[in-house]
C-alpha cells in the first residue's frame, strides 16, 4: 500500500495564504454572491488539492492471471497381450508291451486298396509257438513266403522270436493291448524281386480274429 503525504500551500497576490479547513466551493457560501471573486480562486485551489490527492492514490492491483498447470498427455495404453493358443492334446501312448507268456491262435487273409495282399496262420501257446506260416504278395514287387520249418524258437520273453536256420532272417512276435504283430528282419532270401523292400509286419486283432 502507498502512503502519500502532501503538504500544499498555494498563495495569490492580494489573497492570503490557502487552508484547505477554509476551501468553500461556489455557492456554499452565502456571502459567494456579493463577493464572487474569491470563490473563484478556494474554487481554483479546490481542484488543485484534488489533483494532488488524486496522484498519490495507490491504483488498485493488477489481477495475475492464474498459473496454467501443464497438462500431461494421458498414459499410453500397454498393449494387450496376445491370448494363448489352446494346448494341444497330448498323444496317447501306446499301451507297454506286457511281459506275460504269449497266448495267440489266429488265421486271416488280408488285402488293402492298392492290392496288398497276404495270409497268416500262427498258433502260440504260454510264448511256445507251434505253427506258423505267413505268405504276402506285393503287386509289381515280388512276395515273401515263411514256413516254421525253416525256423527255429530262439526267445520266448518279452516276445518270441523265430530265428532262420540258413540265414539272417528273423521273425518277432509281440502283443500289444488287443493287437499282436508278426514283424520281419533282414528277410530278402525268403523274398522275391524287390518285395523284401515293401514288406510291413501283419497286425492280426484278438477281438475279431482279423489281421491286416
Amino acid at each position: 500500500m502507498v502512503h502519500c503525504v502532501a503538504r500544499l500551500t498555494i498563495q495569490f497576490d492580494s489573497h492570503p495564504p490557502f487552508h484547505p479547513k477554509r476551501m468553500l466551493w461556489i455557492g456554499d457560501n452565502p456571502a459567494s454572491s456579493a463577493n464572487p471573486e474569491p470563490d473563484m480562486w478556494h474554487w481554483l485551489a479546490s481542484v488543485s488539492v484534488l489533483m494532488v490527492l488524486s496522484a498519490c492514490t495507490t491504483p488498485p492491483p493488477v489481477a495475475e492471471a492464474p498459473a496454467v498447470e501443464a497438462v500431461q498427455p494421458p498414459p499410453e495404453p500397454r498393449p494387450a497381450r496376445p491370448a494363448r493358443a489352446p494346448a494341444a492334446p497330448k498323444a496317447k501312448k501306446p499301451a507297454p508291451i506286457p511281459t506275460r507268456a504269449l497266448n495267440l491262435h489266429a488265421e486271416c487273409r488280408f488285402r488293402d486298396e492298392t492290392g496288398y495282399n497276404g495270409e497268416l496262420k500262427l498258433a502260440v501257446e504260454e510264448a511256445r509257438v507251434s505253427a506258423f506260416a505267413a505268405t504276402v504278395n506285393i503287386p509289381q514287387r515280388g512276395s515273401c513266403r515263411f514256413d516254421l520249418k525253416n525256423f527255429r524258437q530262439t526267445r520266448e520273453l518279452p516276445n518270441v522270436e523265430l530265428s532262420h536256420l540258413s540265414n539272417r532272417c528273423v521273425v518277432r512276435v509281440w502283443e500289444q493291448g488287443e493287437r499282436v504283430t508278426v514283424a520281419f528282419q533282414q528277410c530278402q532270401k525268403m523274398c522275391t524281386g524287390e518285395a523284401w523292400v515293401h514288406l510291413w509286419p501283419i497286425l492280426a486283432d484278438r477281438r475279431d480274429g482279423s489281421c491286416a
